[in-house]
Parts: C-alpha cells; sequence; structure tokens
C-alpha cells in the first residue's frame, strides 16, 4: 500500500530543499546551550523571532488562561480550539496567528489559541490543565462543533485533552474532529523519535530532545514511567474519540508517533485518516512549498466535513 499519492514523488525535491530553510528558520544544527535554562531561554528566542501577529487576533482570557482569539463577522459555525508547539516548553499562540486567522476566515469559525503554562518553570500537568480548563468554558458556553488540534507539543495537549473531556468531563460527544498535526502522543520515544529514521533529510528535532523533555516536563520520571497514559496518550485506551486527520512528514522524527497513534486511533472503532508528505520535516506546514499547500488542503477539507 503506498503511504502517499503517486504525484508527490515529483514534489520530493523541493521538500528536501525546503528542509535546508526550516532548518535555518528554527536555528537548526547548532549545539545547544549544556546548561538547561540557558537552552530553554536560546530556544524560546528563536521561536519568539518566527512570531507574527495578525490584527484580526485580540488578547483575552478564557477560564482565566491567556488565549489569542479569532472570530468571524458574522455567525460563527463552530470552535476550534488550538494548541501551540514548542516541546511543552516554548512558543506561544502567535506563531500560529496567520495560519488561525485564515481559520477563521475560511471557515467562519471561532479560533481559540490556548497560552498554556510552560515547563520548566510548569512541569506537567499545568499545561494540560490549562488546556482543558479552555475547553470546558468552550464547551460550557459555545455553542455549535467543537474541533481540538494543533502540531506538534500542540497535537500532544489536543489528544491529552480530548481524553480528560471523554473521562473528566463526560463530554467528548460534543467534540465533532481532532486535527492532529506532528503531535508526539509517546513520550518515552518511538523509534524514529530516537533517530532511527527512513529518511536522510535533516529534521529540525535534535537527537537528545526527547530526554530534555523528560527533565523539563516531566522531572523525576524514566523514560518507561513515561509510558503512563496520562502522560503519553498512545498508551491510553481510544475508544469514543471523534474523527481525526494525521498529518506528518516522512523525513519528521515523530513520524512513528503519528502512524502508531493513527493505527490505534482506528484499532478502537474511531474514524481516522493518515497523510503522510515524502521527505517533509517537523513544522514543514507553514513553509511555502507544494506538499504543505497540499497537506493544508487536506486539513481544510477536514474542517468542513466536520463543521457539517
Amino acid at each position: 500500500m503506498a503511504l502517499w499519492p503517486e504525484e508527490y514523488e515529483g514534489l520530493r525535491e523541493e521538500a528536501r530543499q525546503m528542509a535546508e530553510v526550516i532548518r535555518a528558520a528554527f536555528g537548526g544544527g547548532r549545539t545547544p546551550p549544556a546548561d538547561r535554562d540557558e537552552r530553554v531561554a536560546a530556544q524560546r528566542k528563536v521561536l519568539a523571532s518566527l512570531e507574527v501577529t495578525s490584527p484580526a487576533g485580540t488578547d483575552e482570557a478564557v477560564a482565566g488562561v491567556p488565549c489569542r482569539v479569532f472570530r468571524p463577522p458574522a455567525h460563527s459555525r463552530g470552535t476550534y480550539i488550538h494548541f501551540h508547539g514548542g516541546a511543552m516548553m516554548l512558543g506561544g499562540p502567535r506563531m500560529n496567528d496567520t495560519g488561525n486567522a485564515e481559520l477563521c476566515e475560511r471557515h467562519r469559525i471561532t479560533v481559540i489559541s490556548v497560552d498554556y503554562r510552560l515547563a520548566p518553570e510548569h512541569p506537567f500537568p499545568a499545561g494540560g490543565d490549562d488546556c482543558l480548563a479552555v475547553a470546558k468554558w468552550v464547551l460550557d458556553h459555545e455553542q455549535g462543533p467543537i474541533i481540538l488540534g494543533g502540531e506538534s507539543a500542540g497535537g500532544y495537549y489536543a489528544a491529552l485533552t480530548l481524553l480528560r473531556i471523554r473521562d473528566e468531563l463526560g463530554a467528548i460527544d460534543r467534540i465533532s474532529g481532532a486535527n492532529l498535526v506532528f503531535g508526539v502522543y509517546d513520550l518515552s520515544g518511538t523509534p524514529t523519535g530516537l533517530g532511527i529514521r527512513p529518511s536522510d533529510v535533516p529534521d529540525i528535532l535534535e537527537g537528545d530532545l526527547g530526554e530534555f523533555v523528560l527533565e523539563c516536563y516531566l522531572p523525576g520520571r524514566s523514560r518507561l514511567e513515561a509510558r503512563a497514559a496520562e502522560y503519553s496518550p498512545l498508551y491510553a485506551h481510544l475508544h469514543d474519540l471523534p474523527p481525526a486527520i494525521f498529518t506528518v512528514g516522512s523525513a519528521d522524527h515523530l513520524l512513528d508517533d503519528t502512524l502508531f497513534m493513527h493505527g490505534r486511533w482506528q484499532a478502537y472503532g474511531n474514524d481516522a485518516e493518515l497523510d503522510i508528505y515524502p521527505d517533509c520535516i517537523h513544522g514543514f506546514v507553514a513553509f511555502p512549498m507544494e506538499l504543505a499547500k497540499r497537506a493544508n488542503e487536506r486539513i481544510d477539507d477536514f474542517f468542513d466535513r466536520v463543521l457539517h
């Protein structure tokens, strides 16, 4: 079975060339500082430099949590709760301001991007508690379809929040879909997460990132302990979850996280779409190339389906 359409083969070279552009934008290839706090500060500075604020967004507190909010000018068709990426330690909603503004406009939906607390200052469960608080507020105050999603750590928080909506709020029937973009679902490390990748394209994720995430986000836990379902959603029972779209590049260190999570999502009887893009690395959907355009079009199609 082919993992992607034959027509994508002619777009691989552009993806390989764009990988170098993405790595440069994210500061890839540099040796990170040895000191933990210096490393976090340096990486936060890099991601902050990529932020582009959209005039369409407003800064609002939702359930006491700071968020970036985008509202359509007329009646909203639904709500997208978005979680930004950054390994649970970095970044903020403004990294996705332009994309979230466009989602709001294209689909006429309210977009709420959560500025959850970051590790290491606020390790587990602080960030996840912020995500759940915003989701609960939306469930209590907004009508219409609700979609959860995000990129990288945002995909992680989307999956965790879906499970908590099901198990703690008993409201999973209110969620129409999940947009899970190159998320991390196993904090103990999958084969590609540990560097055993089917691609030679240099990725932006660093070889020791998994250990560093454990140190900052789950201090004191071993890799084996990180497999607990409360930390790693891949190990949770995934019954009764909404339709999901999984997006990842074949050169991403988180390829296996997506492959495994998609398979388990389906094994539990849920609808799931898997879209893999050859030679694309982590973060590719935010950059101007044809495969990123195709990926975002597939995500748009998914939004249209679940909003109906």
